[in-house]
């Protein structure tokens, strides 16, 4: 049986963790770029995620541990989970089926390497092997079609 390549595996990589627990290449916006939907048609925002970016989250602007690199993931700190962090991850509960607080509580109990293999796993495309966008469901390799004709281009639908 062949083994099929494992795109979402490639893409998953620590430097694109956020401090908040946010799997940067699985943005809207780091997908766009990564993808070029600018050049397909899209107007989109790109991103480069937060810390390739070098993006002054407002996190780091509101934490001091953050900002002076005294942590690297949110849930070193004595305020784990602060105010900031519980209404981001309530967001991205709701709208977009992730947790942030689940995502550091796991790296913290078992380590990088196994979430970012959950993760790759978690957020595979099934038809090409891609990587599913957190913020709306769709694969940016197989599903632009969809993507071009939905209303709300950034949610998920139902």
């Amino acid at each position: 049986m062949p083994v099929l390549y494992n795109a979402a595996a490639e893409a998953m990589d620590e430097e694109l963790i956020a401090p908040c627990g946010m799997n940067c290449s699985l943005c809207s916006s780091y997908l766009a770029m990564k993808n070029d939907l600018k050049r397909k048609g899209f107007r989109k925002t790109y991103c480069a995620g937060c810390l390739p970016g070098s993006k002054n989250c407002h996190y780091k602007r509101e934490c001091e541990p953050l900002r002076k690199g005294l942590i690297r993931f949110c849930h070193d700190c004595a305020n784990f989970p602060c105010r900031h962090l519980k209404t981001l991850d309530k967001r991205y509960r709701t709208f977009y089926h992730m947790s942030m607080i689940e995502n550091l509580e796991y790296i913290k109990t078992y380590g990088i390497g196994p979430f970012l293999e959950k993760e790759s796993t978690k957020w595979r495309c099934p038809r090409c092997g891609g990587v599913i966008c957190c913020h709306n469901g769709l694969c940016y390799t197989c599903n632009l079609d969809e993507l071009r004709r939905k209303k709300h281009k950034y949610r998920w639908e139902g």
